[in-house]
């Protein structure tokens, strides 16, 4: 399929801005550059907004708490932000959280993991499962019912997601009821047909990619699960997912052989592609239709879940 206009003409604009490549950039001038927050359309209002800091592996970790509208207990979210584990914060997908508090009528917990290259992995995963499982323990006092918890990111926050599944499982600890996996990085291979048809050219390139798994992990733990969860020894008894890819992402076969390793596995799992668009569209839905109308399949998916787990 062609590329979508919107898309294009978005390409277009940020290509007249001439800014530097983001390979050639370093880790502090990438994260001064990183600003999509203008693209995200306006924010959706919510019963509540809170940030606090909450125990994790190292010291505290910040996260933003949205509150949807409504009597509790609520299901949950645990959401880490993309940005390649090296960039990204919680502005970055305010208004996405936003969305998905109020479509889904869920609280969403959003994750201000560390970051690389001040903290390789796998610092990044081990402070999303700490967030996740914090959750868990303290579902009561912020209204929220802890047999509903569910677990999303998008691109190296759907890797970490993604993550906290595998964790979960392997370290017999409570699991998500749901993934969430929005063009997620599930491999560090990076020789997939989408790399070479999408290497350059629509935002996301390969040699960013390159960059950004060079920031988090080098070449030594690329291959580790809890890195590349593609490479797990396997994948039963993980949650149900929903997977969103884009067609023109460098990272839409690894996202799709994802959602096949899992259904391969028994469990149930929603795959779709969007036709026309570029990674992180989801988000830009205030100038990329198609970025909308992912958030809300994806919520649709979410409320669908919590309901399922509620009957």
């Amino acid at each position: 399929m062609a590329l979508d206009e919107q898309a294009r003409y978005l390409l277009d604009m940020i290509a007249s801005a001439g800014r530097p490549p983001l390979h050639t950039c370093t880790p502090e001038q990438a994260r001064q550059s990183f600003d999509f927050s203008p693209l995200a359309g306006a924010p959706e209002a919510v019963a509540q907004i809170e940030e606090i800091t909450i125990p994790g592996p190292a010291g505290d970790i910040r996260v933003r708490i949205y509150t949807p509208h409504g009597d509790g207990p609520f299901p949950a979210l645990v959401y880490c932000h993309g940005g390649g584990w090296v960039v990204g914060d919680l502005d970055t997908v305010d208004v996405p959280c936003r969305l998905l508090a109020t479509r889904a009528s869920c609280v969403v917990v959003s994750v201000d993991y560390r970051l690389a290259p001040e903290h390789r992995f796998p610092a990044a995963a081990e402070d999303a499962y700490a967030a996740f499982q914090w959750l868990v323990s303290n579902a009561r006092a912020l209204h929220v019912d802890a047999t509903r918890i569910a677990v999303g990111g998008d691109s190296a926050g759907g890797n970490l997601a993604a993550v906290v599944a595998l964790m979960a499982r392997d370290r017999a600890a409570p699991q998500p009821c749901f993934q969430v996996l929005l063009y997620p990085v599930t491999d560090g291979a990076l020789d997939t047909p989408s790399y070479r048809e999408n290497a350059e050219g629509y935002l996301l390139t390969r040699d960013s990619m390159v960059w950004f798994w060079n920031h988090y992990v080098g070449d030594a733990d690329r291959t580790h699960p809890y890195a590349s969860p593609l490479r797990a020894e396997h994948h039963r008894g993980l949650p149900p997912a929903f997977v969103v890819t884009a067609e023109f992402d460098p990272l839409r076969d690894e996202g799709e052989a994802y959602a096949r390793r899992l259904a391969e596995a028994g469990t149930p799992v929603e795959c779709k592609r969007y036709d026309g668009t570029i990674h992180g569209f989801c988000w830009m839905p205030g100038v990329l239709d198609k970025g909308r109308q992912a958030l809300d399949d994806t919520a649709a998916a979410l409320a669908a879940a919590f309901q399922s787990d509620n009957r």
